[in-house]
């Protein structure tokens, strides 16, 4: 921690004098980050204005095992944040003439299959509207997850290359993947004949004076000053580090200090000649003309009514957010080594303490309806979302439309009925579309609950093997349940949801069955948040 002497000569330009004022931020701060004990795993947060560092503490410790504290030069994980310096170098070889961000990605990635007619261009992976599968979603379905097996981006390539089929067409939607930075890792590296830590030593951390960052591309590396990552059960932590070599997507190594001479590096025009940052924070419109405010590894938004250019990250128990409001030249960087606390919920208490909530709070200008029971009646029942296969039900209870037996729905005409987030649009006998934050519609459709006796488990049990993943399953039944393994150590719980259809809740995927033209169970398509399709087919019937 710098000396409180110190931070408060460094405040002087901005605040005048040592003003009670500073004493009550400090003191606000203390308050926010007392949940991060000092015998516990703790976190690190530096703030700048006009870029001068002007807060930077770290709570907590960097090793328990042998008791050293955490400081600011102790090195974190920033987990997704790493995902701007590799979209800034793929901009920045732009820039050098040796990459083209609308060119198709398998001019530099031969192996990736061609998905049709719509090609994946370079610009779809910065904004993560490739429709790739999320990599690491394909590895859990091989019965080994992340942090289970020692994956590399050369795993990962294998992983990638494999998959058939895409979420979406390219350009369709938004949706996150981790495959999208892996694979813009792999084009820098093949372009500029150098490794992305190295490109990125070279033209972005020494640039920028980011003295304490680098990725953690060798394993066997020893780095100093490393906190440890803990995650908590009961009342013990333990040990959760990333058990991987995968970077470009995450592995950035580095602290809060060095991020925001990151943000001020490149927002004060310094990257590139000229400056790439136009380009860092353009964003562009989906297929349907909806814009996406996924830019270059950077998210661009409004919080408070003020612009804001942001990313949050998390590997294993590493969590991280760094953030910057432009028009107040303030930044706000925070990396913690544990996952025991929601990382956000305390940047935005921390964010309150330094900006002005610039919103007017308005009455809600669509005041509910009452509509009839009866009504409500004919609309609940269970629906499917036809892009992922996940399901909700609808209750009426009373005058009341209930989402998933939790959350009361509001009325506000006969078609239109809304939660905070989202609304229904009644849509005739096919069923409602959802429109998440008045940008993205999406299709559901009524489906009759499941009714599945124990009689019908033995249609679906057998041995399924999918190209896609490169390994088998087996869908096994007793009694009372349908069971999906993956492997001796990992079983999962099949729940009926539609005809043909299973939510695996620990997997945190949905499952579809389809059938052949005898009507019997022949494949499996597996549906999760970040991964929709992937299918495997059906071998063997258990004798």
């Amino acid at each position: 921690m710098k000396s409180i002497g110190l931070l408060f000569l460094s405040l002087a330009s901005f605040f005048g004098s040592y003003s009670q004022t500073w004493q009550d931020t400090l003191s606000l701060i203390e308050k926010t980050m007392i949940q991060y004990k000092p015998e516990n795993p703790g976190c690190q947060l530096s703030i700048s204005r006009n870029g001068e560092i002007i807060f930077s503490k770290a709570w907590g410790m960097a090793d328990l095992e042998h008791h050293s504290p955490l400081t600011t030069q102790s090195v974190s994980e920033a987990g997704s944040v790493s995902k701007q310096f590799t979209a800034a170098a793929i901009l920045l070889l732009q820039q050098q003439g040796k990459v083209s961000i609308d060119a198709n990605v398998r001019q530099y990635v031969p192996e990736l299959p061609d998905y049709g007619s719509r090609p994946i261009l370079v610009r779809h992976l910065l904004h993560h509207t490739s429709g790739l599968r999320e990599w690491s979603d394909i590895a859990e379905l091989t019965g080994w997850s992340r942090g289970q097996k020692f994956y590399t981006n050369k795993d990962i390539l294998e992983m990638v290359t494999r998959q058939k089929g895409l979420n979406f067409i390219p350009g369709a939607e938004y949706l996150y993947s981790n495959s999208n930075f892996f694979l813009l890792t792999l084009i820098v590296e093949r372009v500029s004949g150098m490794s992305l830590p190295a490109f990125t030593d070279q033209y972005i951390f020494k640039p920028a004076g980011m003295i304490h960052t680098q990725w953690r591309d060798d394993p066997k590396r020893i780095v100093s000053n490393r906190a440890m990552a803990y995650a908590k059960s009961g009342n013990d932590y333990f040990t959760n580090m990333p058990n991987e070599n995968v970077y470009g997507p995450g592995g950035l190594l580095t602290t809060t200090e060095d991020l925001l001479k990151w943000n001020d590096f490149y927002q004060s025009g310094k990257l590139g000649n000229p400056s790439i940052f136009p380009m860092q924070i353009a964003t562009e419109p989906l297929n349907n003309g909806v814009m996406n405010r996924y830019a270059a590894g950077l998210v661009i938004n409004k919080i408070m009514g003020w612009d804001n250019i942001s990313h949050d990250g998390a590997t294993a128990s590493y969590r991280a957010i760094l953030e910057n409001f432009p028009e107040l030249h303030l930044s706000i960087a925070m990396l913690s080594n544990t996952s025991q606390f929601n990382l956000g919920s305390t940047e935005n208490a921390i964010r309150k303490i330094f900006v002005a909530d610039k919103l007017v709070k308005k009455q809600d200008d669509e005041p509910g309806i009452h509509l009839p029971a009866s009504f409500l009646q004919t609309i609940e029942g269970l629906y499917v979302n036809e892009r992922n296969r996940a399901t909700f039900q609808l209750t009426a209870r009373n005058d009341t439309l209930v989402y998933n037996n939790s959350q009361p729905l509001k009325p506000v005409s006969k078609n239109i009925i809304k939660t905070y987030n989202f609304q229904f649009d009644i849509s005739g006998g096919k069923g409602y579309y959802i429109n998440y934050y008045s940008k993205d519609t999406i299709r559901v459709t009524k489906v009759s609950p499941a009714t599945l006796a124990p009689k019908d488990f033995a249609a679906y049990e057998g041995t399924y093997f999918s190209e896609e993943t490169n390994s088998t399953l087996s869908i096994q039944h007793d009694s009372t349940q349908l069971t999906l393994r993956l492997n001796a150590n990992k079983v999962f719980t099949l729940t009926p949801t539609y005809k043909d259809a299973f939510k695996v809740e620990d997997l945190g995927y949905e499952i579809q069955f389809t059938r052949n033209e005898q009507g019997k169970p022949s494949s499996i398509r597996f549906y999760s948040g970040r991964t929709r399709g992937v299918e495997f087919g059906k071998q063997s019937l258990r004798k």
